[in-house]
């Protein structure tokens, strides 16, 4: 029996994240943890959530995700806009709620390089007169 699955990927600054959506009760795991143990914070959660809230599929879905790279907050947005992608393949008509909230939208910004002859990406070594 094939069950049937949802995919969307995710990026937010350095990470990546797969996530599948089967039909379920609204359990949400990562890299084979449990959601509460690999998002600490309270913010991180209610911020992945937030797709599932929106369009009322909290509790139609089990969430598979893995996530590589990064640190937590930016796991955090990687899984979040990946649930956004799948709920879209999900149903067509969910995409507008979720784009009108900003939930499809790749969030670009990520740490500028450092360039050289200078102390980071803009700021410069104290300027000697003599």
């Amino acid at each position: 029996m094939a069950s049937v699955q949802y995919y969307g990927t995710g990026r937010r600054k350095t990470s990546t994240a797969r996530v599948f959506l089967r039909p379920g009760t609204g359990a949400i795991s990562v890299n084979r943890r449990s959601f509460e143990t690999f998002f600490p914070t309270e913010a991180q959660r209610t911020q992945i959530r937030r797709p599932l809230v929106l369009t009322a599929t909290a509790d139609k879905f089990d969430i598979l995700a893995t996530v590589a790279g990064g640190g937590v907050t930016g796991q955090a947005g990687a899984v979040r806009l990946g649930i956004s992608r799948a709920l879209v393949e999900y149903n067509l008509e969910l995409r507008k709620p979720l784009k009108d909230e900003g939930l499809l939208t790749r969030d670009a910004r990520a740490k500028e390089r450092k360039k050289y002859g200078m102390a980071g990406a803009r700021k410069r070594f104290q300027f000697s007169k003599r």
